[in-house]
């Protein structure tokens, strides 16, 4: 079993290559769809990586993709610009969860 990785930029796919996973550099919602259509019929692919700009540029499909797939995983990983999330989204999020605040 191995990861793939969807990127929109080539810095993230060339660190990640280094790392031995294989990946994909992709500009648009066609060439997304097409790679991850690719990435489904492999089943030796068991973790599927993507740059959090997918998820903010198409929500939809990345949702879909989280809830209605059971293999591979995917999983959404920040770029080399860093996460697009506040700093403190731990502490929110767990605050939120429990209802008090930490």
């Amino acid at each position: 079993m191995k990861m793939y990785l969807i990127s929109d930029n080539i810095d993230t796919c060339t660190g990640m290559r280094l790392a031995g996973v294989e990946g994909a550099v992709v500009h648009d919602k066609k060439g997304f769809l097409a790679e991850t259509e690719k990435v489904l019929a492999d089943r030796s692919i068991a973790i599927l990586l993507l740059t959090e700009n997918f998820g903010r540029d198409y929500p939809e499909e990345v949702n879909k993709l989280k809830l209605d797939v059971k293999i591979p995983l995917v999983v959404e990983v920040p770029d080399r610009h860093g996460t697009g999330r506040k700093p403190d989204f731990i502490t929110a999020y767990v605050s939120e969860a429990i209802g008090i605040k930490l």
